[in-house]
């Protein structure tokens, strides 16, 4: 049996173990969190290393990729670097594949119209859901400066995305996590409704999580929730909020559908690649992940 482990700088409440099974092998997967302290991140990951066969970062980037382009943020270097013998990833190579398909399905099979319009809370850290919506012609709107700076300003479009993350990102990904994202107690305390709009005004909200619990106002009646490492408890409190359909991009497993660091350290105990290897996309393919659609 595989054993992978994500160490995460989300709170402990959310630690949870289970087992899956990818391409036929059972892997046993623990998520485990250190309330927002990187110190103890980086010691967890250096007692695991070299006992488990892949790592994941929890709660935090390493790369964020933008078209051709990828930024690399210091927080998760350091957390990586404490492993020298096991594989650590961070979730990016999923995003870049798994998420793409999801969308175009979605699309395909009706769940999802063009006449629907979007609010991704975060497009930079799931750039190939974001170009997915925009090849299919969705009207998008990104919140990567109204959530992660508290800028209120709505990016429209994904070439000014790419063009706003080339003069940004190189000094963003400098500066501690805890200041671009809630990281332990942070995501689970109450919600903060100054951008209730943005989410009224959409009919599909997409992207981490985190954030949408963060910033949702008290109703989401009829919405659409694409995103993932959603526990039975935010199920549940997205059911009475009003949600009208969940999608998690990632398998729901012993009710959690789990993060797609998670997910992508599974792939790389299986099967030895990375997210860098050249048939890293093939393999995610042919693993036949898929998302699960719950109606609420």
């Amino acid at each position: 049996m595989k054993e992978i482990v994500s160490v995460s700088l989300g709170s402990r409440h959310r630690d949870h173990e289970s087992q899956m099974t990818l391409m036929g092998e059972t892997v046993h997967v623990a998520r485990r969190g250190s309330d927002g302290d990187l110190d103890r991140a980086r010691d967890m990951i250096r007692a695991l290393d070299g006992t488990v066969d892949a790592l994941g970062l929890g709660g935090i980037d390493r790369y964020l990729v933008v078209r051709n382009r990828r930024y690399e943020i210091q927080d998760a270097v350091r957390m990586a670097s404490e492993a020298r013998k096991t594989p650590v990833v961070d979730g990016s190579g999923i995003k870049n594949t798994l998420e793409r398909t999801i969308v175009e399905e979605l699309h395909a099979d009706g769940t999802i119209h063009r006449d629907q319009h979007v609010l991704m809370v975060s497009a930079m850290d799931r750039f190939g859901m974001a170009e997915s919506f925009d090849a299919l012609g969705y009207q998008l709107v990104a919140g990567d400066l109204i959530f992660s700076s508290h800028i209120n300003y709505p990016i429209r479009t994904v070439d000014e995305l790419d063009e706003l993350a080339r003069k940004l990102l190189p000094e963003v990904t400098q500066m501690p996590f805890h200041h671009l994202y809630p990281v332990g107690d942070a995501q689970t305390g109450d919600s903060d409704p100054r951008y209730r709009h943005y989410f009224e005004e959409a009919d599909i909200i997409a992207g981490d999580f985190h954030y949408i619990r963060r910033y949702m106002p008290e109703s989401l009646e009829g919405k659409i929730i694409i995103t993932n490492t959603t526990t039975e408890g935010d199920v549940a409190l997205l059911a009475a909020k009003g949600v009208q359909t969940l999608v998690t991009t990632t398998p729901v497993v012993d009710g959690r559908s789990y993060g797609t660091n998670v997910i992508e350290a599974a792939l790389v105990a299986v099967t030895g690649l990375t997210a860098e290897s050249p048939g890293w996309s093939d393999a995610v393919h042919a693993t036949g992940l898929h998302g699960t659609v719950l109606r609420l």
